[in-house]
């Protein structure tokens, strides 16, 4: 069974320029994605404390996105780049996140399914920088690495999704709020952030 989804649209090529460009605020960024990915997964425990199914994959998703904000903070203090000292508002999860129904089971599914979506566009873009880093071997691998782990959590998120809900309830929502995501990645300002 398919776990994850390809994304209706492709990342801009321009975008991959504005990160090359500026990317002391792209590493930055990402360390604060990395502190939010932690952070939700970990959230979904505390808000879902019954599902019991999921609970151990959460924490092992939370611990494992909180040694990816560990490594990029390695990286950057390396590089005399420090933390952003504050936390912005990302449009991109923003205008996800009103996509969320509001009644508590829908919800339920489409925060798993969103978190789906937005780690496939996150495995998408470290590919992209990854291949755009020809001469800077280490930070090559590191988001090669980081792609492979990304890829990996897309389809975690939607397993979970598949052990309380019908398997056409839930590829049917994925590909709403997937082609959604498309409209709302293709309106996007190309900035050096990862979103």
């Amino acid at each position: 069974m398919k776990l994850s989804l390809e994304l209706t649209v492709a990342t801009r090529p321009g975008w991959v320029d504005a990160v090359m460009a500026d990317l002391p605020s792209f590493l930055q960024d990402h360390a604060d994605c990395e502190r939010k990915a932690s952070a939700l997964a970990m959230s979904l425990v505390a808000k879902y404390p019954d599902r019991l199914e999921i609970i151990p994959e959460l924490i092992a998703t939370g611990v494992e996105e909180l040694e990816h904000f560990q490594q990029v903070y390695q990286v950057m203090r390396r590089r005399g780049i420090p933390l952003a000292r504050e936390i912005g508002q990302d449009p991109y999860i923003k205008a996800l996140m009103d996509l969320l129904h509001t009644d508590t089971l829908r919800r339920f599914l489409d925060r798993l399914l969103l978190a789906s979506i937005i780690e496939c566009r996150g495995a998408e873009r470290f590919r992209l920088v990854s291949g755009a880093l020809g001469d800077d071997k280490e930070l090559q691998q590191f988001y090669h690495d980081l792609w492979v782990s990304e890829a990996r959590h897309g389809h975690i998120f939607v397993g979970m999704a598949l052990e309380y809900f019908e398997k056409d309830r839930v590829y049917e929502r994925l590909r709403e709020l997937n082609e959604a995501e498309g409209r709302i990645v293709g309106g996007l300002e190309l900035r050096p952030a990862l979103h």
